[in-house]
């Protein structure tokens, strides 16, 4: 795994600056994204909140470029991506008209910020600033309000959480989740710029990667339920079953991806959802015929 340096200069219209919160989920941090070659820049995402070695980063790097940001994109509700906003607009001069967008959620309030009113993205919005034309996408999966940007110029592709430099990510609802692979994978981008992790140079085969993943262990549930048609399954039945090889102490974690196939299964009519006498969830096999 490459180390991502504070500040990488990708291309003449195309800064990077790392969001300096490095985790378990956020790697090796949050990847903002300066885009534009002129006066006037676009930010991508802004990090966690209280990142003062962030804003320090950024902050160089607008008086180095001797530019402003006209307007800041959040890809979705993530406290990494959407945590430094206040501290981004305390910091740049053009606060009062700088504008914030981000797509609504349909599942929460949205996240709270104070030094500016949200501003509503749209499906197929175009954003046009010197040497960037950029396309939203709504890809919801990872949350309900993800979105990736298409950078019209050369198709490369700026997938926030949808799609990391390293490992798989998590998701809400993998139903919409694998959709919107397959939306990103018909778009063909030429290049990925995650929102952790480094990037991707061979877009197609990181994403078949990601989708063949997710099928490879559908096939392997769906069979516990096509070998015994007959029978309910709960998630931890399923997760004794598929996750053998897999230490216990990882199997609560393995149940929450296993619930995500189960309401995948049974939104596309291949499992039925029932309630057992204690009052809890278990799915059984609908046969072919029914479908």
């Amino acid at each position: 795994m490459a180390t991502i340096p504070a500040v990488t200069r990708i291309s003449p219209r195309l800064i990077r600056i790392l969001g300096c919160n490095p985790g378990p989920m956020t790697l090796q941090g949050t990847n903002t994204y300066l885009i534009g070659s002129g006066k006037n820049r676009i930010l991508l995402d802004t990090g966690d909140a209280g990142v003062k070695e962030y804003i320090s980063h950024l902050q160089k790097v607008i008086l180095d470029e001797r530019i402003r940001i006209n307007d800041i994109i959040v890809s979705h509700w993530h406290h990494d991506h959407v945590g430094g906003v206040d501290e981004v607009l305390e910091m740049i001069e053009n606060k009062d008209t700088c504008n914030v967008w981000k797509f609504p959620r349909s599942d929460a309030p949205e996240p709270e910020v104070k030094n500016a009113k949200l501003k509503e993205l749209k499906d197929g919005q175009i954003f046009t600033t010197e040497g960037a034309t950029l396309k939203v996408v709504h890809t919801p999966g990872h949350t309900t309000d993800h979105v990736v940007l298409v950078l019209q110029e050369d198709n490369s592709l700026f997938s926030a959480d949808c799609i990391l430099g390293e490992g798989t990510t998590v998701f809400e609802d993998l139903y919409l989740y694998m959709k919107s692979l397959e939306i990103i994978l018909k778009a063909n981008p030429s290049t990925i710029y995650p929102g952790h992790g480094n990037i991707i140079d061979d877009p197609t085969a990181k994403i078949t990667e990601y989708i063949n993943h997710r099928n490879h262990r559908e096939k392997q549930i769906y069979a516990v339920f096509e070998e015994n048609p007959d029978k309910q399954f709960n998630e931890m039945d399923i997760v004794r079953e598929v996750y053998k090889e897999t230490p216990e102490q990882l199997w609560a974690a393995a149940a929450y991806n296993v619930n995500h196939h189960l309401k995948k299964l049974t939104i596309e009519g291949k499992l039925l959802e029932c309630v057992d006498s204690e009052g809890g969830n278990t799915w059984k096999y609908v046969p072919a015929a029914s479908l």
